[in-house]
């Protein structure tokens, strides 16, 4: 994609809507949604790198309640001509053909390469990627696998749904704020995998999300690796303007 003049390029992820209760929840589906009306200004494109939602499964006449003022104003942003992509997190992988028949969002599943103004790019949620955490990408395999997804769905919705977000609390309180502490760039498993992929490839930026810390780390003199953290306490998220790319924070007005 060549970005035209005074057109840029977004990038978020994480906001976890429908979490920790609807109350909470709508706070921030309200401030993303002013956020999107302010970027439609001038964006060339968005990127939303997954966890939109804490819990997403579509059924196949159902799709999960709520989340109205964020799907509408995606639908309005995208029927206006902006391109908006979306790739699916560990919280909600359950996609099937909503977003893309309802909204005219295309959905990945896994990361990809992209090019802007002769700047590589390679974006994705970042989950399940790097050398560890070797539970987890058993447990995505299942999670992953049509068969395991046609049984889980003859559940009722209702049951489902609910069962689905006691799965989603519980990891979170399993994990605790261990998975927001900064190690440094050596602790940090997507530096380990962005390095390795710099030895087959040459990318300027590696952009992901699902650590929920905002972070900018130089991989080497052309390459850096961008987290894009949350929208549950950073409101962070990266803009490419053409030239630079460059980590941000919105400030609700």
């Amino acid at each position: 994609m060549n970005i035209p003049k005074g057109k840029k390029v977004y990038f978020a992820s994480d906001n976890h809507l429908g979490a920790p209760n609807i109350e909470k929840s709508k706070v921030r589906e309200k401030q993303f949604v002013a956020w999107l009306d302010k970027v439609k200004d001038d964006a060339a494109a968005i990127y939303l790198l997954g966890d939109l939602f804490d819990v997403w499964i579509e059924y196949k006449r159902v799709i999960p309640r709520g989340f109205v003022r964020v799907l509408g104003k995606l639908a309005e942003v995208a029927d206006s001509g902006i391109p908006i992509y979306f790739f699916v997190g560990n919280h909600d992988m359950w996609m099937q053909d909503y977003f893309e028949t309802e909204l005219g969002i295309p959905v990945f599943f896994e990361p990809q390469k992209l090019e802007f103004n002769g700047k590589s790019f390679f974006i994705g949620h970042g989950d399940g990627l790097g050398p560890s955490d070797k539970g987890y990408k058993r447990m995505k395999k299942v999670f992953r696998n049509p068969f395991i997804q046609w049984m889980y769905r003859l559940i009722h919705p209702d049951l489902g749904m609910r069962f689905a977000q006691y799965l989603s609390l519980k990891n979170r309180l399993i994990s605790g704020n261990e998975d927001k502490v900064y190690n440094g760039p050596e602790g940090e498993w997507l530096v380990h995998y962005c390095r390795k992929k710099l030895e087959t490839q040459n990318i300027d930026y590696f952009i992901f999300g699902h650590r929920h810390l905002p972070l900018d780390i130089e991989l080497s003199k052309t390459s850096r690796y961008i987290n894009l953290g949350d929208w549950l306490e950073y409101n962070t998220y990266a803009v490419f303007d053409g030239s630079m790319l460059t980590l941000s924070t919105w400030e609700a007005p």
